[in-house]
């Protein structure tokens, strides 16, 4: 079958029940790594639905799960699938990309200054009229108050202490401290595939 052709019959596909009201991206699924762990905990790796059906039709996933809610087509009826594995598996590069983002992710998203998680920027360690570079290895997360209280002052002359030593982490690094924050929602189907660092509930 044609990849044209295959793209026509998911976007044929509706609902069951047909109910307008009704939310199907409140339907993703959980994309699991060849090896069956997640590609990515923060943010947690998730496709559309469409998305996830399409590549069903293109034997690129297996379907692991699925949620009791269908869709149908022409010639087809299909439960929407609430978790799938890739079958080749993906490497990830060994370093992640120096983004805002994961500087924030890397840095749990507090202030290394004061730990506040409110109105974070970053900032140069040693500063740049220093000789302070862009790097993981000198770029904090810091709230605006810390961040202009210590100016172009490296944190002993502002007398001001980090929490942490900035490091550049690797991916696996970054993907352990995605596990500090779970999303609010976790459909039953995908929590034998997660391990978050959450308190057990009795």
């Amino acid at each position: 079958m044609f990849r044209a052709e295959l793209i026509e019959k998911v976007a044929r596909f509706r609902y069951a029940q047909d109910d307008p009201a009704s939310n199907l991206s409140a339907c993703p699924s959980l994309v699991l790594n060849a090896d069956y762990t997640p590609l990515s905990y923060y943010p947690l790796s998730l496709w559309p639905w469409q998305t996830a059906i399409k590549a069903v039709f293109l034997d690129r996933v297996d379907i692991v799960a699925s949620y009791e809610r269908e869709v149908h087509s022409p010639s087809l009826d299909m439960k929407i699938p609430s978790v799938i594995a890739l079958r080749q598996y993906v490497k990830h590069s060994e370093f992640p990309a120096f983004t805002r983002f994961n500087l924030f992710l890397r840095d749990r998203f507090q202030c290394q200054y004061c730990g506040s998680g409110s109105h974070l920027t970053f900032d140069h360690v040693i500063p740049r009229r220093l000789g302070g570079r862009t790097t993981w290895e000198n770029i904090v997360s810091a709230c605006a108050p810390c961040n202009m209280k210590k100016g172009g002052r490296t944190p002993g002359q502002a007398h001001m202490h980090l929490a942490e030593r900035p490091i550049r982490p690797t991916s696996w690094q970054l993907q352990q401290q995605g596990r500090l924050f779970p999303p609010n929602y976790l459909h039953e189907t995908w929590r034998d595939w997660l391990y978050w660092d959450i308190e057990l509930e009795e």
